[in-house]
């Protein structure tokens, strides 16, 4: 290992990494109101001497864009965490808001999904700057919005024009995994009508809800047209993910004397390369097509994107991403993996259950930059609760790995990275 590599790895510092990660646990940032935590991370930023860019990616929405300027003549790297945080589940225990740590393990809500991956790059690019090692490269740290409703922050920041010549995006996969496959993911919404009218005189009406129970059950026999990908054996696959019905186009939920005359369901599909929406919902519609055949009084109607109304829905399809494994950004961060571990990585390309999901790389790789993911291991809550962890250790180990993934590739000729 060179003089300048165990320089950057000597301001690794772990205390650190944990204040900042429960620092960010402290701070609510659901879909869609992730400011607070932008603002925070700005000031962090700029009291460190990082260019920052509070980007209002819609009204009121902003996402925090960070870069440690190189030198020249380098090739530019971006590490992309996202913002935003799961809903919060029923069986939480603890106080979702303190942080807490116990031996290997930091609780807290959000850090999971994924603040423990935020802090990490954040902190990985802290360590090439406490080091005072010079880039020639510029260093990108996109703290980006709206990753769980379809990369609404990584998409703004595409259409912005912002291209770097690599990326690493620290999901958490894993510190032991480089991830170069997952599905695609799109949501739709499906909406039934009925006749409303009041409990004492049924005739004439048509109940939207119970109309909805013969879609959902219809759904389940959907069969996807695709090419089977052996390395996603369990997909494509069909979710109903939640269901609203009530009165008017408002679904007024407290007069339940009376008929709904609208139901509608929230539906994912996640999808293996080949298929694309228009074929998604062409099967979708050949499952219903013919139960609506059966009942004149079944209408129902397909809306993609789900309606505005709902806080945070999905509108942005998420590609299906496969990145050679053999790509220059790929190996780039195996190489600088071995050199932290003294071993090769446990898997690269596709690795299951994690390539199951999808994430901001697609938007990265559509735009032309070379990708991965690459973020530390999580614990889902267990059988008893629903509390969830990042694992302390391997928050530490991707932390070293991207710093020195960072002096590689900003200190490259940029045609390097190309495929």
């Amino acid at each position: 290992m060179t003089d300048l590599a165990q320089r950057v790895l000597a301001e690794v510092d772990r205390t650190a990494l944990i204040d900042l990660a429960s620092a960010l646990i402290r701070i609510p940032s659901f879909k869609t109101e992730e400011t607070p935590v932008a603002r925070f991370l700005a000031d962090f930023f700029r009291a460190r001497g990082y260019h920052v860019d509070l980007q209002e990616i819609e009204p009121g929405r902003f996402q925090t864009i960070a870069t440690l300027r190189g030198s020249g003549g380098g090739a530019s790297l971006m590490l992309n965490g996202h913002t935003d945080i799961n809903a919060l589940t029923m069986r939480w225990k603890r106080d979702p808001w303190t942080p807490v740590l116990d031996g290997d393990r930091l609780y807290g809500h959000g850090v999971q999904n994924m603040k423990g991956g935020l802090a990490s790059i954040i902190m990985a690019a802290e360590a090439i700057r406490r080091s005072g090692v010079s880039l020639r490269g510029d260093l990108v740290v996109a703290c980006v919005a709206g990753e769980t409703q379809g990369g609404e922050g990584t998409h703004y920041l595409m259409e912005q024009g912002v291209r770097t010549d690599a990326a690493v995006v620290a999901e958490p996969f894993g510190a032991d995994h480089l991830v170069t496959v997952h599905s695609g993911i799109v949501h739709f919404a499906i909406h039934t009508y009925g006749v409303t009218g009041h409990i004492g005189r049924l005739d004439g009406t048509v109940n939207a809800i119970r109309k909805m129970t013969a879609v959902v059950d219809a759904l389940r026999n959907v069969a996807f047209r695709h090419v089977p990908r052996p390395d996603l054996p369990a997909f494509p696959r069909l979710n109903v993910g939640s269901i609203i019905g009530g009165r008017g186009r408002d679904y007024v939920l407290v007069e339940p004397p009376y008929i709904p005359d609208l139901c509608t369901i929230l539906v994912d599909v996640h999808f293996v390369p080949g298929m694309t929406v228009e074929s998604i919902l062409a099967d979708v519609r050949r499952a219903l097509d013919p139960l609506a055949a059966r009942d004149p009084e079944l209408r129902y109607e397909i809306e993609i994107p789900p309606p505005d109304r709902f806080k945070g829905r999905r509108r942005l399809v998420m590609d299906p991403l496969d990145v050679p494994v053999d790509a220059p950004i790929v190996q780039a961060v195996a190489q600088s993996y071995r050199a932290v571990t003294g071993r090769e990585p446990k898997a690269i390309g596709t690795v299951l259950p994690f390539s199951y999901s999808a994430d901001d790389t697609c938007h990265l790789w559509k735009a032309g930059i070379p990708c991965l993911l690459y973020g530390p291991g999580v614990e889902r809550g267990g059988p008893d609760g629903d509390d969830s962890c990042v694992i302390v250790s391997e928050m530490v180990r991707v932390t070293q790995v991207l710093a020195l993934t960072a002096l590689d590739v900003c200190n490259r000729d940029p045609g390097a990275l190309r495929l």
